[in-house]
């Protein structure tokens, strides 16, 4: 059994799949863009998408009453390798002292045209 997670505090799904799903005490949560709810519009820059994209894993976690410190798994797909240390540094800001299990890949192209999407695995 499975439920759907979906929050106004994070973009709506640009395509046919959930924010997060929840199955069992396991919060899978779709890849997020750096884009503000509020006016569906992508973050300018590195720094700004990051922050936002997570941000935005945080109010689906929030959503399925988890914070951070569930957080077991963290992909981030990165248009450029060359961002990899202002991403760390922000990725490091927001999640300290949590530090989940992560993944970090370079991409050719992300959707509308982003520079990161970071995706997450929750335990409740």
């Amino acid at each position: 059994m499975h439920k759907i997670i979906s929050t106004n505090n994070a973009p709506k799904a640009i395509g046919a799949y959930s924010q997060a799903i929840l199955a069992g005490n396991m919060l899978f949560i779709s890849g997020q863009l750096g884009i503000y709810p509020e006016t569906n519009q992508l973050a300018e820059g590195i720094v700004d998408e990051t922050r936002q994209a997570i941000s935005n894993i945080f109010n689906i976690l929030k959503a399925a009453e988890m914070d951070k410190s569930n957080l077991v798994k963290i992909t981030l797909y990165i248009s450029d390798l060359e961002d990899f240390s202002t991403v760390n540094k922000i990725y490091e800001e927001m999640l300290s002292p949590v530090k989940p299990a992560r993944v970090t890949i370079e991409v050719n192209d992300l959707p509308k045209s982003a520079s990161i999407e970071i995706d997450a695995i929750a335990i409740k």
